[in-house]
């Protein structure tokens, strides 16, 4: 039998969350009011798309509380919570930032509204984020870790790097081909770190799971190394800015440029801090036993 639970609708969490639900939607809304631009079409469908994840799995989420589905669940909803909740508040704080920058004007109300109004989902989101950490509940750990987070925010910034990708320029060199390829599969393995935590799938694998994400961070780490020194060569090499150049692709690629050197970064320290945690900290619990 379905057993609501009103309480999850009166608690300070919940009340956030659906504030975050009325105020995603409202962004949408006055976004898509404003016609398609022109220009930077794909940061367009990226803050839409973020706007309407956010809304959506925000109150997928309240449902399942208030009906204590969330309960029937094979994974762990705290960690889920926990990694939604941090994704969608870096999400917001891209959107406050970009959606300005490249659609505003003096006279575009909507689009000024939209950009208001996301700055304050992203003070909701980093509201939730310390709620969630705050509330009891039994959780598996990773995603509450610093290893966790740089997961979550290798993901993220990969998501950044995707969305300022154009074919048209990275079709024209290999080099270019294969940065986007590491960028791929690079996402591609650490958003499956980051869902086999939540689905507590970790402890039945036949083989050391932590051993596992350290040996895919020093690979990650190797093939980053060669991204941050080809894709500038390819992407700067005889290609000065342009003369006009108002959020033009060469700018894109600047982007492009800065947040592989930060994924970089962060692959580093994840690799670090996890070789850290698996290898010398367990070594020194086994010599004081």
């Amino acid at each position: 039998m379905l057993h609501v639970d009103f309480r999850t609708l009166i608690l300070p969490i919940g009340i956030v969350r659906m504030v975050e639900v009325v105020l995603t939607c409202m962004c949408f809304a006055l976004a898509a009011s404003a016609g398609i631009p022109v220009s930077a079409t794909s940061h367009w469908a990226w803050c839409m798309f973020c706007w309407c994840f956010c809304c959506f799995t925000t109150l997928l989420i309240i449902i399942l509380e208030f009906t204590n589905l969330n309960t029937k669940v094979f994974i762990s909803w705290e960690d889920f919570t926990m990694a939604f909740a941090m994704l969608a508040t870096l999400m917001m704080v891209t959107i406050a930032i970009i959606y300005p920058t490249f659609f505003t004007c003096s006279t575009c109300s909507r689009q000024i509204g939209a950009s208001a109004v996301s700055w304050l989902c992203f003070g909701l989101y980093a509201v939730e984020v310390w709620l969630v950490h705050k509330r009891p509940g039994e959780t598996s750990g990773f995603l509450t870790t610093i290893p966790g987070l740089l997961k979550i925010l290798e993901t993220f910034v990969a998501c950044i790097i995707f969305m300022s990708l154009s074919p048209t320029e990275y079709r024209k060199f290999p080099g270019m081909q294969w940065c986007v390829a590491v960028y791929s599969i690079c996402f591609i393995f650490s958003l499956l770190i980051i869902c086999l935590t939540i689905a507590k799938l970790p402890s039945i694998l036949p083989f050391s799971f932590d051993k596992a994400v350290i040996g895919f961070n020093i690979g990650a780490v190797a093939m980053y190394t060669t991204t941050v020194v080809i894709w500038p060569l390819y992407a700067f090499e005889r290609n000065p800015r342009p003369d006009i150049c108002n959020h033009c692709s060469w700018d894109d690629l600047v982007v492009v440029t800065f947040m592989t050197v930060i994924n970089f970064l962060v692959y580093i320290g994840d690799m670090a801090y996890s070789v850290k945690i698996v290898f010398f900290t367990h070594t020194e619990h086994n010599y004081e036993n």
